[in-house]
């Protein structure tokens, strides 16, 4: 059974950070390139980032460019999300996927598998 259970997700403040991370299970991890999504209330749900299932490439909307970092861990099946600066505009639930092959990194049929989400609250 194929789970993605995304954690670290609260309540911050305009200005500060956090790291989101996911916990797989159920698929061979370590073939899948991994990728957050977000959604604000109202809104569509929008790539964040994605990583490559080797590691070596990553991918970040231009909202979160130069402020976000993606990376995983294969040894424990987990890839978490860095967002630094954190607005108000990021309040929104944050999605892990999973996807294989060479799947367009912004689009949201680019990923087989979804988590939950975790809910992320910015207050300014």
């Amino acid at each position: 059974q194929v789970q993605l259970t995304e954690s670290g997700g609260g309540s911050v403040q305009a200005g500060g950070s956090l790291t989101l991370s996911c916990l797989a299970s159920g698929f061979t991890f370590s073939s899948h390139y991994m990728g957050w999504f977000r959604q604000a209330p109202g809104k569509e749900r929008e790539f964040v980032a994605r990583i490559s299932s080797s590691g070596m490439h990553s991918e970040y909307a231009d909202s979160l460019k130069g402020r976000s970092a993606i990376s995983r861990d294969d040894s424990k099946n987990t890839v978490s999300l860095l967002i630094d600066k954190l607005g108000p505009e990021d309040t929104a639930v944050y999605y892990c996927a999973a996807g294989l092959g060479f799947g367009t990194a912004w689009a949201r049929n680019s990923y087989n598998y979804w988590g939950q989400g975790t809910q992320v609250t910015v207050a300014s």
